[in-house]
């Protein structure tokens, strides 16, 4: 069974979060953190690197000791020293990193003093009213973590929606495998997947063919497949390696069109044209729409959506927020694609915890057909990143210079992402913000403020003039931690009048924006930055995801600032 990059990266996490919760050197445990992130973000398979000789050199971060311990994972799909740390600490520990209010040395304070090893334990010994006593634990620390405990959605098990880069990395595979089979006329994954949901529970397969059982053997028998759920001519349901299912359907080529629509949903969306299908005493399901026995559309989505005077309504759009009146209305709006992406302003360098070189990171974004990135390293309060004070933030300035006097094709814009500290000032001097040619900030601390107080926070900041973009707004990870509390709709109304901009950050581990809160700034005037947050060259392609993100809100080209070209882009960053 072949092993994928994002299995290697978990491995390498895990690894970092015993280590760290050992009380290990915090530059080898920050090693393993930079190559697990390193190896997910890799466009080629790991594993095929691998088998190359010379297949690993190169790699930002990953020397020789990491490349013979990325082979021997490879070759034994085990990695020693992480089954070393397994006998001296429970596997469970790992879980409870993900717990927010909880750092490696409370975990290991809550281990040794409680033998907690699990949420389980953990959920147990705060009930009881037992984490309080501990020396630097406190009754409110303790209602704070059973509070986090009530909203996360981490589980031992593993999540019961799978983020949608995680899910694509499964099932592409499976995916290309399928597409050699004999007779595959047509081939689609539908479902929340095709309407590029952030997550999917699982994943729909659909396939047009006369002839169904060279798909179906190959698809039972795929490498990833671990278990066989049902079998069967025209649908079969297997479990991957991972936990996610996959169903596939084959389908007649007349009726792909109807069960591309029928199967991509959502349901609420299906039920709204079948509505407008009986109005019209017609049957609409996923093998056609028929006018009694006779199959009048089918073959095709827009053919069905033509059959009710509907323009084709794009499978984001498909979730029976008002999407068929405004296309009976003539309102649909006209999708932000990739390609209208000219930069993205949201990327670190090797200056802080970027893997690349500003300049190398310059070349990736031209490579791209970009004409702009922006290098917006952490500021000093990220002390982990080993933020950039005034004084580096002034070398950096004039290096970038440097490179935007040799570059040609591409230019690199001078920025900082500066921490909103907890009164809402920032982390560096207005006197070198001043010299930037835009300034992104963000809150990595104090989450846990009330919501007035963390509003307040964020307005503050957008106050300062240099400020013009917000980061990743709510500061969620998806499946991992939820949103700090704020009224984010006060601070888009706030981020309008003050001529600033909110980001929807593409890491496909973030998604912040989500899709209704794009769909609000669209409405009152808000226009986002659509970036990747990229700390390698690879980063650069999560632009997609927060492109999918940014449909499923109706965004438009027109409310992307990073749509425009430099010289209209420089004129939106100037506040009066």
């Amino acid at each position: 069974m072949p092993i994928h990059n994002n299995d290697i990266a978990a491995i390498f996490d895990e690894l970092a979060d015993l280590l760290e919760i050992k009380g290990e050197n915090p530059f080898r445990v920050r090693a393993y953190r930079n190559a697990a992130r390193t190896v997910a973000g890799l466009s080629r398979g790991v594993a095929e690197l691998a088998a190359e000789e010379k297949g690993l050199d190169g790699i930002p971060g990953i020397g020789r000791d990491l490349a013979d311990k990325i082979r021997t994972i490879v070759a034994t799909k085990k990695l020693p020293l992480l089954e070393e740390m397994k006998k001296e600490l429970p596997e469970g520990l790992s879980t409870l990193m993900k717990v927010r209010g909880l750092g490696p040395k409370k975990i290991a304070a809550l281990h040794k003093a409680l033998n907690v090893s699990s949420l389980a334990d953990l959920r147990k010994a705060a009930s009881g009213g037992k984490i309080r006593e501990l020396p630097g634990f406190s009754e409110k620390t303790e209602q704070a973590l059973l509070d986090e405990l009530g909203k996360t959605k981490i589980t031992e098990r593993g999540p019961e929606r799978f983020k949608r880069a995680l899910a694509e990395q499964m099932v592409t595979p499976l995916f290309e495998e399928l597409k050699k089979a004999r007779g595959v006329e047509e081939i689609s994954i539908a479902g929340s997947y095709r309407r590029q949901a952030e997550t999917v529970g699982d994943v729909d397969i659909l396939v047009a063919a006369e002839k169904s059982r060279d798909v179906m053997d190959r698809f039972v028998h795929a490498d990833d497949v671990t278990q066989v759920l049902a079998e069967g001519d025209t649908k079969s349901s297997v479990l991957l390696r991972g936990g996610l299912q996959v169903d596939l359907r084959v389908v007649p080529l007349e009726s792909w069109g109807a069960a591309l629509h029928y199967f991509t949903g959502s349901k609420a969306h299906n039920i709204a044209v079948r509505l407008m299908g009986v109005k019209r005493k017609l049957k609409v399901n996923e093998y056609g729409v028929f006018r009694g026995k006779k199959m009048i559309a089918g073959r095709t989505e827009a053919e069905i959506y033509k059959l009710f005077g509907l323009p084709y309504i794009e499978p984001e759009l498909r979730e029976d927020r008002g999407e068929i009146q405004a296309a009976l209305e003539g309102r649909l709006p006209r999708l932000v694609e990739l390609r209208d992406i000219r930069g993205d302003l949201h990327s670190h360098t090797r200056a802080t915890d970027g893997r690349y070189s500003a300049e190398e990171m310059a070349g990736a974004a031209k490579a791209r057909g970009y004409e702009y990135l922006a290098v917006t390293d952490h500021s000093k309060r990220v002390t982990m990143a080993h933020g950039l004070d005034a004084a580096r933030l002034a070398q950096s300035i004039r290096e970038i210079d440097r490179i935007n006097a040799r570059l040609k094709g591409v230019t690199l814009l001078k920025s900082i992402e500066c921490d909103i500290l907890a009164d809402g000032s920032l982390d560096l001097p207005d006197a070198i913000l001043g010299e930037l040619d835009l300034v992104v900030c963000s809150i990595h601390y104090n989450f846990n403020l009330s919501k007035d107080k963390q509003t307040e926070r964020v307005i503050r900041a957008l106050d300062n003039r240099r400020v013009n973009i917000f980061c990743h707004p709510t500061g969620r990870l998806i499946n991992e931690r939820p949103g700090y509390e704020i009224d984010l709709e006060k601070v888009m109304r706030a981020a309008v009048e003050r001529g600033c901009f909110l980001e929807l950050n593409a890491h496909p581990d973030r998604l912040d924006l989500d899709d209704v809160h794009c769909r609000m700034a669209g409405e009152m005037g808000l226009k986002i930055a659509v970036s990747t947050d990229a700390h390698s060259t690879g980063d650069l392609d999560l632009m997609r995801f927060g492109i999918g993100q940014a449909r499923r809100g109706w965004i438009e080209a027109a409310d992307v600032i990073n749509t425009r070209p430099l010289a209209e882009l420089r004129r939106l960053l100037k506040r009066t």
